[in-house]
């Protein structure tokens, strides 16, 4: 594990293999950890790095306080992809990093070659809402009902509402005790969620990203996640768009291979000479 001082704070991260820079953003409730079933793929063309966001683990946050916010994670992201020097680098964002992505790639497109969006989480605004579609619950009234059984010490509580509101009813008893440690070590995070007012996606936001994107999504992911990735990929111009089989919004755990396979895909194409790879398995 190594450190970067970024904009004030320390931040974690993990670095394997060679070659062109590849960065991992993980989602809520979640940590450089996450990324372990896809890392020796990845790192197998590439120079992986993957951070803890502010305030998830190895931190061990209580919740209060400042600095846990969609733009202070952006800040962070564009400061360390600063401080790797030197650029561009390749993005890779799921769930809350592929929101964080996103408003990287809006913000400082130079930094970037190519941006990878898997199932990012957030809302869409009325420009891009499906018209007369039925939407699904916001995601923040799933934040704030899983936070209320945080705030109460009921960690368990708190892990069933939010991986049953994106998995369906049974799923957090169904994840094995090594996956549901990271989601416990980092429960604690969703009351920094509740409140940070994170801005929906809108369709000037969509139509500002030029950069390569690769969408990639779960077959069967359900909620809201599919339409939020339906609707923006719609309107990324040249986007691109990977489904993982048999596999919902865990998907590099659930189909690591189709997942890193679908990464490395989408580079290899978009390098400036042939690149000769390793076919997953």
């Amino acid at each position: 594990m190594k450190h970067l001082k970024i904009n004030g704070y320390d931040m974690a991260y993990l670095e394997l293999g060679q070659g062109p820079p590849l960065l991992l953003l993980h989602g809520s409730l979640c940590d450089f950890r996450i990324w372990g079933p896809v890392l020796g793929p990845l790192s197998q063309c590439h120079r992986v790095i993957a951070p803890s966001l502010r305030h998830f683990f190895p931190a061990q946050w209580d919740g209060t306080g400042e600095g846990f916010t969609i733009a202070q994670h952006v800040a962070d992201v564009i400061g360390f992809i600063e401080a790797l020097g030197p650029g561009p680098i390749d993005l890779l964002g799921h769930s809350r990093g592929g929101h964080i992505a996103f408003r990287v790639a809006q913000q400082r497109p130079e930094l970037l070659r190519r941006l990878t969006l898997a199932e990012s989480g957030g809302d869409l605004d009325a420009t891009l809402a499906e018209p007369g579609g039925k939407q699904p619950t916001a995601l923040a009234t799933l934040f704030a009902a899983a936070a209320k059984k945080i705030a109460a010490d009921d960690i368990e509580g708190g892990m069933t509402i939010f991986v049953d509101g994106l998995e369906g009813t049974g799923a957090w008893a169904k994840l094995p005790e090594a996956a549901r440690q990271p989601l416990r070590d980092n429960a604690r995070t969703l009351l920094g969620q509740i409140n940070e007012n994170r801005p929906p996606f809108s369709l000037i936001d969509a139509e500002s990203i030029h950069i390569p994107t690769l969408f990639i999504g779960g077959e069967k992911t359900g909620g809201s996640l599919p339409v939020v990735l339906k609707a923006l990929s719609a309107n990324v111009k040249g986007a691109k768009v990977a489904t993982i089989p048999g596999a919902t919004h865990p998907m590099f755990e659930q189909n690591p291979v189709a997942f890193a396979n679908a990464i490395l895909d989408f580079l290899a194409k978009k390098a400036q000479q042939p690149t000769m790879r390793p076919r997953l398995m």
